[in-house]
Parts: C-alpha cells; sequence; structure tokens
C-alpha cells in the first residue's frame, strides 16, 4: 500500500516545467535534497526514462522515500549522506541530465517536536542528521554571546541581535536552556509580536542554519558545479532564505559571464567566452496564488534554474 506523503512538495509545477529544458530526459538525475520523494516521484513519473539517484542526510527521510518509490525501484536509488559530500563524485562519474536541491527544512521535521525544530519542542536539537553531534542546544549553551551575536546578525538579520544574545547568556547564566518552549518565551521577552508570525522565528532559522552549516553546503554544491560543469545539464535550486537565494543568484550570474576582463580595460582580451551556460528565467519563480492557500510555507520559497552549455 502507498504510503501518503507527509510533506508537500513546493513548486512542484515550476519544477516540472524547468527540467523540461534537460535535452537528455534519458540519463542520470540526481536529487541532492531527497526528503520525504515529493519531487523524485513526480520526475520519475514525468520522465520514464531518468534514472534517479536521491541523497538525503536524515535515515528516517531515506526509509520514507525507499519505501515511497519502491515501484521505481529499477530506476531510482537511495544514498545517505551529505549531498556536498557525494554530488563531486557523482558529477565525475556519471553523465548528468538533472540536478535538484530544495535547502528547506521539510514539513515534518518542522512539525515533530522530537526533532526539537519548534517553538513548542521540548529539546533544542534541529539536527538534519540526527546522528551528528552538534545541535542547537550546544549552540544555544555553548556559544560565547558575541558568537551567538553574530549568527543572529548575519542569519536572521535582526537589528535586535545584541539583545537576544544577552538575553540567552542571562537566562542560562541560570540554569541551561532545554527546549524550544524555553528558548521561544526567552526571545518573545524581548520581541514584541506583529502580526501572525511569531518573533522566534527568524532566530530558530539562523540557528538552525549554524547547526547544519547550511549556507556552506550550498556554497560547496555551487563549488562542485563549478569544478565539474554537467554538459547540457538543468539544474534547479530552491531556497527559503534571502542569504540562500544571493549566493545561488551571484553564482549563476558568475556561470553566465562572457568576459572575465576587469572593468577598466580598454578591450576583451580574454575571448569572451567564459560563460558555462545561462539562467533559464531572469527571475526566480515563485509560488502561485493557489499553492499559497494550499501550502503557506511555501511562501518564501524561490526556484533558480540554470542550463549548462
Amino acid at each position: 500500500m502507498k504510503k501518503e506523503t507527509p510533506h508537500i512538495p513546493v513548486l512542484l509545477d515550476e519544477v516540472l516545467q524547468s527540467f523540461e529544458e534537460m535535452p537528455k530526459k534519458d540519463g542520470i538525475f540526481i536529487d541532492c535534497t531527497l526528503g520525504y520523494g515529493g519531487h523524485s516521484e513526480a520526475i520519475l513519473k514525468k520522465f520514464p526514462e531518468i534514472h534517479l539517484i536521491g541523497i538525503d542526510q536524515d535515515p528516517e527521510a531515506i526509509d520514507f522515500s525507499t519505501k515511497r518509490l519502491e515501484s521505481f525501484k529499477d530506476r531510482f536509488e537511495a544514498r545517505k549522506g551529505r549531498f556536498s559530500d557525494l554530488l563531486p563524485k557523482l558529477l565525475q562519474k556519471y553523465e548528468i541530465s538533472g540536478i535538484l536541491a530544495d535547502f528547506g527544512v521539510s514539513s515534518l521535521q518542522l512539525d515533530k517536536k522530537e526533532r526539537g525544530f519548534s517553538f513548542l519542542s521540548e529539546n533544542l536539537d534541529m539536527r538534519m542528521n540526527p546522528e551528528a553531534e552538534f545541535s542547537a542546544y550546544d549552540v544555544v549553551n555553548g556559544y560565547s554571546q558575541e558568537e551567538l551575536e553574530r549568527i543572529f546578525k548575519e542569519y536572521a538579520e535582526t537589528k535586535a541581535y545584541k539583545k537576544v544574545a544577552k538575553a540567552i547568556v542571562d537566562a542560562r547564566s541560570k540554569k541551561s536552556i532545554e527546549s524550544g518552549i524555553e528558548l521561544s518565551d526567552i526571545i518573545g521577552k524581548v520581541l514584541p509580536k506583529r502580526g501572525k508570525t511569531n518573533p522566534a522565528t527568524p532566530l530558530f532559522q539562523a540557528i538552525r542554519i549554524e547547526v547544519n552549516d547550511e549556507l556552506g553546503e550550498i556554497v560547496r554544491l555551487l563549488d562542485a558545479l563549478e569544478k565539474n560543469p554537467p554538459n547540457s545539464a538543468v539544474v534547479g535550486l530552491i531556497t527559503f532564505h534571502s542569504l540562500e537565494d544571493r549566493l545561488v543568484k551571484q553564482r549563476f550570474k558568475k556561470w553566465n559571464t562572457s568576459c572575465i576582463c576587469p572593468p577598466d580595460s580598454f578591450r576583451c582580451e580574454c575571448g569572451n567566452d567564459h560563460n558555462i551556460g545561462k539562467p533559464l528565467n531572469r527571475k526566480p519563480l515563485i509560488a502561485n496564488e493557489n499553492e499559497l492557500r494550499q501550502n503557506p510555507r511555501s511562501r518564501s520559497a524561490k526556484l533558480r534554474a540554470f542550463k549548462f552549455n
């Protein structure tokens, strides 16, 4: 019996539309963030000649997706690990047709209180790989005030980063902060609530980014693609944070630049042939009104797609 997915894949129509641009629809497709298999299932159905390799560091997701995609077992294989470790090897080994990465956290991870991502969690975890040693507890209770200020300033992009960091340090001087509930309460006393969004949302996100080195993972994925550009392949990257989107946007712009001469050069002397492909859309694709109604978490999702030469 087919298991129902606990996670709604974002921008699904836009993802499928982008990969229509693959010249080779019978090669290897890599889903760098397999999750609960929503995108992978749709791609396997849409492109019946594709062989798909799904990567995830969460064993629960690997197990669920392997069962979910059992009917595609001749065309699907799951690999456990970080995509930053596995992708470079796959790029060297195979002729790749398409690559997808969805940098969001799945609804199941967010909603499962024991995973420690939630304001209502009774622990502080936030590890995408539950076997990793470093967790949100270590950040909240172990980082210096200056280190907390850094991640809240850079990743939460909040002006109150000093106040929040000090409130956490003051609170943990009395007792360790053990849960998402406690942390949310501490932040809520510093930041007033405006509208429906919990004021702790960007701070929790900042801690999660730090725990999982999420920006570093994106940079390493982009570096791997730049080092071994997959011929004629399409890559689609879904971001949920302005810092993530900026990394992708800037790298796609670099890859689409033909002339790399200094700006003050009188004339081009580099050969004007350094671009390795082009973005498929001038602006990122975002959720339509229908998707926003069905899945409010898609509101911050942006898909950028790039086709290599």
